[in-house]
């Protein structure tokens, strides 16, 4: 997805600056162009998009439903990136495709990185891969603020004279994801303690559990490149039935395959276990809506959580603009 936006000139302006110039130069004048960014997944695009306003024009990569840890870069990416002022990137191998890309394009371009700069005690452990840590940063809005402040200064470096502009955009988006937090802390907390357990297709939802107190249990691992196999799924069914689980979740990035074959499972020992719905782990939602910008993807997956597994929530959600969830 493309997203442009560029400086437009009101009639007054206009006239005003065209009266400074000599008389034979009658060419109009022309705005700025935007600064060129590619972004690798829909999450920084959705900052950056939002950080940089008119100013920027954003490339998003990777939109609704795509993997990112299966991702490789297209003809099309590799042009984009190679003709972009500024490439962001998530790091922590998140995008492990395309490691030996960045890598490369680095010498040419402006690559930032923008999770590699949070604090190493404040990530999880990657349970496979010595020295790296589960990428899923984005699950947590408080801890996102992070790698967002890095948009922002990647930007503000980029383009110095819209560095107000930029702080003022910055300072309001990262307003929305603390509200975010603050709504996930107040209707999580409504679920009934013996039922804050999340299973979901991989392990994407660590740094949400981590932060509102849900055990988090995941078919696949860290990477949806792990293949769950017939010893991981009996246990897991075999979990569901003891202790009663009720619901279940799939991920719009994710087959839910392995999920209908534990739900089947339980079904054949006698517990019935519900699909809870469809969360955002990997992707954001459909451009153009709610959904399909960080805050709807958050809001959508806090709101979805609590409402299946018997906490208080919003008919639509924190902002009143999910599309309708209980």
């Amino acid at each position: 997805m493309s997203l442009t936006r560029r400086y437009s000139l009101s009639r007054r302006q206009f006239l005003a600056s065209a009266s400074a110039l000599p008389i034979l130069s009658a060419a109009p004048l022309r705005a700025a162009a935007p600064l060129q960014v590619v972004a690798t997944t829909g999450m920084i695009a959705d900052a950056a998009l939002a950080i940089g306003g008119t100013s920027v024009a954003v490339r998003g990569l990777m939109g609704p439903g795509v993997d990112p840890h299966s991702y490789r870069q297209t003809r099309s990416d590799i042009v984009a990136m190679t003709r972009a002022n500024l490439v962001l990137v998530h790091g922590l191998y998140l995008e492990a495709q395309m490691e030996d890309f960045f890598e490369d394009l680095r010498r040419r371009r402006n690559v930032v990185a923008v999770a590699e700069e949070i604090p190493r005690a404040e990530l999880r452990a990657h349970a496979t891969y010595q020295d790296k840590f589960d990428p899923h940063v984005w699950m947590d809005p408080a801890l996102w603020t992070g790698p967002v402040s890095v948009v922002q200064r990647a930007l503000s470096a980029a383009m110095p004279e819209a560095a107000e502009e930029i702080a003022v955009n910055a300072e309001r988006y990262i307003a929305t994801l603390r509200r975010l937090d603050a709504y996930a802390r107040e209707v999580l907390l409504t679920v009934p303690e013996p039922e804050r357990v999340l299973l979901t297709a991989h392990d994407a939802f660590g740094y949400f559990g981590r932060a509102y107190g849900f055990e988090v249990v995941g078919i696949q691992g860290i990477s949806t490149e792990s293949e769950a196999g017939l010893n991981r799924i009996r246990d897991l069914v075999r979990l569901l039935v003891d202790r009663r689980i009720g619901a279940v979740f799939v991920e719009s990035s994710v087959s839910d395959r392995n999920m209908r074959a534990l739900v089947e499972g339980a079904a054949a020992a006698g517990h019935q276990v519900r699909i809870g719905g469809e969360l955002f782990s990997d992707a954001m939602g459909v451009p153009g809506t709610y959904e399909g910008t960080y805050p709807g993807m958050i809001d959508h997956n806090i709101t979805i959580i609590a409402a299946a597994l018997g906490g208080k929530v919003p008919p639509r959600g924190m902002a009143g603009l999910l599309k309708g969830s209980s």
